[in-house]
């Protein structure tokens, strides 16, 4: 586990980022927020770094990213539980995305791979969505609630997307779209039919799920490369927007940024509660409690919104490149007014989570045991640590694997197996690789004097969140 800190001030001043599934009483965003710190804010909170044998990338990291330079914190909300009964369909050409005329935009330099670098034809976006939107289905959370005459009844607590991985019925979503669920029902795009659905398994700490259908003739899109994106790139977003009625919304915009790093809101096991309103769908707000990192997140101007979990980012070449999963929301009292900010789940750190939970229903994930925060040239003069590239230690939890090795506060990590660590997203993108069980070399700088240390480290088991 690696539970992540930053050592600056906290700034004033909050934004509150929500997810993109709804519940069933709400008809937006329902408003709930967990901390999460920026990278200028005071904050301690517990991260177990992935090593997941799929290799997952969920870990460790220091500070949330986003570039946001006040205390941001996230919230899911879940859409109204409604059942979509046609799919819509564009007629007319796109004119504008995200308020700007099309043609005159370019998605990359020249040279970038297929989907970049040409301008945004009318029909882009039009045959995107024709051609993928048959692979997008509807996720209705239903739970068991209590009636007003004591009696027990199945409800939709919770609506979400899902992306079809193969002809087995397989399907990736969010886990905060199926957590909780007595019962899972898949409605296709185009409204006709709806499939009962079992949970293969679920990652909190990646927010995944793989779910599956049977008897349902289905349409598997093409996963990309999302190591191929660049910033400026043209994306589409298919999702149940707000759980509205006739198929699922489309939504497009451009590669905001790559490689964020995003806290998500708490984790409610069992509850089924959600600011607003009822659903296991939702995460909640819980007052200094936040839940896992998210490693290597795409941002996205592409339009999210509640409903739109566990939905396709797409190219313009209609492969999948990421799993949508949060959007910026209205800014707290005083704090600044996000738009246009949502953030996708890589596909390359997706599809290794599913391939995982297809096999096995689960994670393993490895368990480092230190308490880090990146390091920097003030960071180090303020405080006295190694002025090298890496992450500082904070503090060694009882038991810490890192700990028994003879690493100590203040000391910072900067290798692992010769794999250079420059930052807590690198030491989790690095410790994907590794279970359980397995002995890695760690190398550290001592800050007592300066010297550089190599030694073998047993990784532990993590924690279930």
């Amino acid at each position: 586990m690696l539970r992540t800190r930053t050592l600056a001030g906290l700034l004033a001043g909050s934004l509150i980022l929500t997810g993109c599934s709804m519940s069933a009483t709400a008809s937006n965003s329902s408003g709930t927020s967990s901390s999460a710190q920026s990278t200028a804010a005071t904050t301690s909170s517990s991260v177990s770094t992935s090593a997941a044998t799929s290799a997952a990338t969920s870990t460790a990291a220091v500070t949330t990213s986003t570039a946001l330079t006040t205390t941001a914190s996230l919230a899911t909300s879940t859409a109204p539980a409604q059942t979509a009964t046609q799919q819509s369909s564009a007629s007319t050409p796109v004119q504008t995305v995200a308020g700007v005329p099309t043609p005159e935009l370019v998605a990359a330099s020249a040279g970038a791979p297929s989907g970049q670098g040409t301008p945004l034809a009318p029909d882009s976006v039009i045959n995107v969505a024709k051609k993928d939107t048959p692979g997008v289905v509807q996720i209705t959370n239903e739970q068991v609630q209590l009636g007003a005459l004591g009696n027990s009844q199945t409800v939709p607590a919770g609506v979400g997307t899902g992306i079809v991985l193969d002809n087995q019925g397989h399907i990736l979503t969010n886990d905060h779209v199926v957590r909780g669920a007595q019962k899972l029902v898949v409605t296709l795009a185009d409204g006709a039919k709806e499939y009962p659905a079992k949970l293969v398994g679920a990652d909190p700490r990646t927010d995944l799920a793989v779910i599956q259908v049977s008897g349902a003739q289905l349409t598997p899109l093409a996963l990309g490369d999302s190591g191929k994106l660049a910033v400026g790139q043209w994306v589409v977003a298919i999702g149940n927007a707000l759980a509205l009625p006739g198929g699922p919304t489309v939504t497009a915009g451009v590669v905001s940024a790559l490689g964020r790093t995003v806290q998500e809101p708490a984790i409610q096991s069992g509850s089924g509660q959600s600011g607003s309103g009822q659903g296991g769908a939702a995460r909640s707000v819980q007052a200094g409690t936040a839940g896992p990192y998210l490693f290597d997140v795409i941002q996205t101007s592409a339009p999210i919104n509640p409903g739109n979990s566990g939905g396709p980012l797409v190219n313009l070449d209609g492969q999948v490149v990421g799993i949508n999963t949060l959007e910026a929301g209205q800014s707290e009292p005083g704090g600044p007014q996000a738009e246009g900010i949502g953030f996708a789940i890589a596909i390359n750190t997706a599809k290794k989570i599913a391939d995982t939970l297809m096999t096995q229903g689960h994670i393993d994930y490895a368990y480092l045991g230190v308490d880090i925060t990146d390091n920097s040239p003030a960071l180090a003069q303020r405080y006295g640590v190694p002025n090298v590239p890496g992450v500082v230690v904070l503090q060694l939890p009882s038991g810490s694997p890192a700990g028994a090795a003879g690493i100590q506060p203040k000391d910072v990590i900067t290798a692992i197996d010769g794999h250079a660590i420059t930052d807590t997203s690198a030491l989790s993108l690095t410790l994907q690789s590794y279970k359980p069980g397995d002995k890695i070399t760690l190398t550290w700088v001592q800050a007592s004097n300066g010297q550089k240390v190599s030694k073998p480290v047993t990784l532990g088991q993590a924690p279930a969140l």
